[in-house]
């Protein structure tokens, strides 16, 4: 039984589907005018993770994540550059799918951009304005007006009031209330656009996600996701303008990862401790990146530091040197173990990866303890280990091959020769010369293994 935490009623609820055993799930994804960042990162593959666990759990899931390919960031950077904006956003979409790539998460079963879908946005708008719930302003944008929505903060919990006494207003837009927000931009001179019956422009934020998931998932579906900075405005005003203009409940449980910090400090280009995934992937394997993204629970902050990466890089040495010498791609996995059972028990509280890791890890001892044994007992659990892993996106590769990782600019025939010569030195006695080819090779960071007659290796970092 699957219990999540809905940000809309602030409390864990038991998860029932709309439609039995399908599940529809919108997630806010990425404005394409950079390259992405960490907290991107942690985004995408925390959503990863929920949508895998629930197709383990035997849900047929239809994930959609769209790409904001417009906006005013977009127009500045591609201007800045001398570029059409349409150039600049591709750019980054490719290199956001190779970034995905890396860390190993799915691509969403639809990825609807803004600019294919302006129809659905005037349609959406123009409702908005026949219901009465949005006014056309003198400046040529299109305002939706908050006062019109009684349910306005059911998302936030936010004072009303208290925005309006904090609320601005720009000297170009003319509001009729400082908390409206814009649902069609006026175009400024030379900015891209779309003609519409309120003249040339292009979709405000907020739109075009109602627009998009209402168009791929229906009036009403099961989840709303994206990170806790898009609960206001972002998610709220979501809430509003579809609701008004459909008539219909939006999502019906809302879900949001926590934000992410660098060394206990918010992240931030002014403090320079911003990190893209890009540079992040070239310190620390990808696996490491996944996997430290994971050990905290979704909802909670996590920490990006040197500390916690290289914990992440020891917790998954534990995994793959408990996997490591086991043919389980020749048995199925061990059914019905308490560990899978805990991993579920986990996994279903509100999607609790780091108790579903302390699962694994349970397995994983279990694994070591039958190694000398039974191998057929290890090499089932070691099957399952895979399985459950393949959850949350890790363990998915040869053990020797990632035991190995940042060996490649060693020397493996030098490596092997300095073995053959120890395990010389050792079959003749000579131990002090063994040693001193050990001595040696740890200095190359290589870890040796002696196990029945038989010495293996290791890069360790």
């Amino acid at each position: 039984m699957l219990h999540l935490y809905n940000t809309l009623t602030q409390q864990k609820e038991e998860f029932t589907p709309i439609e039995a055993g399908k599940i529809r799930m919108y997630v806010c994804g990425v404005t394409t005018y950079d390259f992405c960042h960490l907290g991107h990162g942690r985004m995408l593959v925390v959503f990863d993770v929920i949508v895998r666990f629930l197709r383990f759990c035997g849900f047929d899931v239809t994930y959609v994540r769209n790409i904001t390919d417009i906006d005013d960031k977009i127009i500045n950077r591609a201007n800045e550059l001398g570029i059409r904006f349409e150039e600049l956003s591709e750019k980054f979409i490719t290199i956001m799918h190779e970034d995905e790539q890396a860390l190993n998460i799915l691509p969403p079963d639809i990825e609807p951009r803004a600019t294919k879908h302006i129809q659905e946005i005037l349609d959406m708008v123009g409702t908005l304005l026949e219901k009465g719930f949005a006014y056309a302003a003198v400046n040529g944008d299109v305002y939706f007006s908050v006062n019109k929505f009684p349910n306005y903060t059911k998302l936030s919990k936010r004072n009303l009031d208290e925005m309006l006494a904090g609320a601005r207003v720009e000297v170009d837009e003319a509001k009729e209330d400082a908390r409206d927000f814009a649902l069609w931009k006026a175009a400024k001179e030379g900015e891209p656009g779309w003609d519409s019956p309120w003249g040339f422009g292009r979709p405000g934020w907020h739109i075009e996600c109602s627009a998009m998931s209402t168009k791929c998932l229906g009036d009403t579906f099961d989840i709303h996701g994206g990170g806790s900075d898009l609960i206001f405005p972002h998610h709220e005003n979501e809430i509003a303008q579809s609701e008004c203009a459909t008539g219909n409940d939006f999502a019906r449980y809302w879900m949001h990862n926590g934000p992410l910090r660098i060394d206990d400090e918010k992240m931030s280009k002014s403090l320079g401790n911003f990190f893209t995934i890009r540079e992040v992937l070239e310190k620390y394997s990808p696996e490491v990146i996944r996997y430290f993204l994971i050990s905290s629970h979704y909802r909670s902050g996590i920490n990006y530091s040197e500390d916690n990466l290289s914990q992440a890089q020891a917790a998954l040495e534990r995994f793959y040197n408990a996997l490591k010498g086991i043919d389980a791609g020749a048995v199925a996995p061990t059914a019905d173990t308490v560990y899978e059972k805990s991993f579920r028990a986990a996994m279903e509280d509100d999607f609790n990866t780091p108790e579903a890791i302390g699962a694994l890890f349970d397995l994983a001892r279990e694994i070591n303890r039958l190694k000398q044994d039974d191998a057929d007992a290890a090499a089932g659990l070691s099957a399952l280990l895979i399985s459950l892993g393949s959850v949350l996106g890790v363990l998915q590769l040869p053990a020797d091959e990632f035991l190995r990782q940042g060996s490649e600019n060693i020397d493996t025939v030098y490596i092997k020769e300095l073995i053959a010569r120890r395990n010389t030195a050792r079959a003749e006695k000579d131990w002090a010369m063994a040693d001193q080819i050990r001595d040696e090779l740890q200095v190359l960071n290589v870890i040796l293994e002696d196990k029945d007659g038989v010495t293996s290796w290791r890069f360790e970092k």
